[in-house]
């Protein structure tokens, strides 16, 4: 039987990490076409800090909880699905409300636990996965040894990326802050990490020819000297601006080079196009995990009462693949 209360956490106003306070809520309503999931661990991403400081609202109808991917089982379905039951294991891409002990998911958005992966190693797999494939792979033409430059390749972003794209038959060169980041983004699968603070990877990727994908969450001065190493007809992805979204370039060097500038949010996609995606991973991407070609990679866990100290370590940077939550 379902509790009518559950554990969550709450911002008690926007502002800095320690806002992150745990409350009580009751269980949230389900919808037809949802299931509702007994959440053994979230992720912590990017947006949930951009929310938490109150410049990345909820869209319309959903949770004002933060958390947009969790791991755990079916504790009750909606009348309209049909192909999970109660007791089912899986992880699911949110609109919100991840940190929570209950969270209800439309159906279509929810993958089953891959093939090696715990269950709580799981809540950091679908927005990484579904924000990196969405934006660098799905109904795109990979071509093999094309080089993909990944900026941060230490976080949770650039981990997935960096495995997906080795196992697509990509190059891959990424930017890291020191030589510990630099040897573990190379034990996934980079030919060539950069140690920003002592290279420029402008010069480093433009002596192998340019990058022809690169993707990029830092933006500021980045932005130029992305358009600088990529190659003739290169497409660039940003999907965060940790340094600044307001720049001046100069936008010759896009048309001289047939450059592709692209990017996207996941959260204010269409519905049909989340389940689209969510086909494309179950079919491509998690029997990699049962082949053990990828694997999840979780920093730390931390308990719902210590969410303060997880939102800290992911903005300093000390993190290496996910961060988690759990209110276990």
């Amino acid at each position: 039987m379902l509790p009518s209360k559950m554990k969550t956490i709450e911002l008690r106003e926007f502002g800095q990490a320690d806002v992150l306070e745990v409350g009580i809520r009751d269980l949230p309503e389900l919808r037809s076409t949802e299931v509702l999931i007994r959440v053994v661990a979230a992720g912590v991403n990017g947006p949930d800090l951009v929310q938490r400081r109150g410049h990345y609202p909820p869209p319309k109808g959903a949770s004002d909880l933060l958390g947009l991917e969790v791991s755990g089982d079916v504790a009750a379905v909606g009348s309209d699905v049909s192909n999970w039951t109660v007791g089912d294991h899986l992880c699911a891409l949110t609109n919100g409300g991840g940190y929570a002990e209950y969270v209800a998911v439309d159906a279509t958005h929810c993958l089953p636990v891959p093939a090696h992966v715990s269950d709580i190693d799981a809540a950091g797999l679908c927005e990484t996965y579904f924000t990196v494939w969405s934006n660098l792979f799905f109904e795109q033409t990979i071509t093999a040894n094309d080089l993909l430059l990944v900026h941060g390749g230490a976080g949770g972003i650039g981990s997935t990326a960096i495995q997906l794209g080795n196992q697509l038959g990509m190059r891959i060169y990424t930017t890291c802050a020191n030589a510990d980041d630099c040897d573990y983004v190379k034990d996934l699968g980079a030919e060539r990490s950069i140690n920003f603070n002592k290279e420029d990877f402008v010069d480093v990727v433009r002596k192998d020819g340019g990058a022809n994908l690169i993707l990029d969450i830092i933006g500021g001065d980045y932005i130029a000297r992305n358009i600088k190493a990529a190659s003739v007809d290169a497409r660039i992805v940003q999907l965060a601006f940790n340094a600044g979204s307001k720049v001046e370039i100069n936008l010759m060097p896009i048309m001289l080079k047939r450059l592709m500038y692209t990017g996207s949010t996941l959260r204010s996609r269409p519905e049909s196009f989340k389940s689209a995606v969510a086909r494309d991973l179950l079919k491509i991407v998690w029997p990699m995990f049962e082949q053990k070609k990828l694997f999840a990679q979780t920093h730390k866990v931390f308990p719902f009462e210590q969410a303060s100290e997880a939102h800290s370590m992911m903005e300093a940077a000390k993190h290496r693949g996910k961060i988690l939550l759990s209110p276990i």
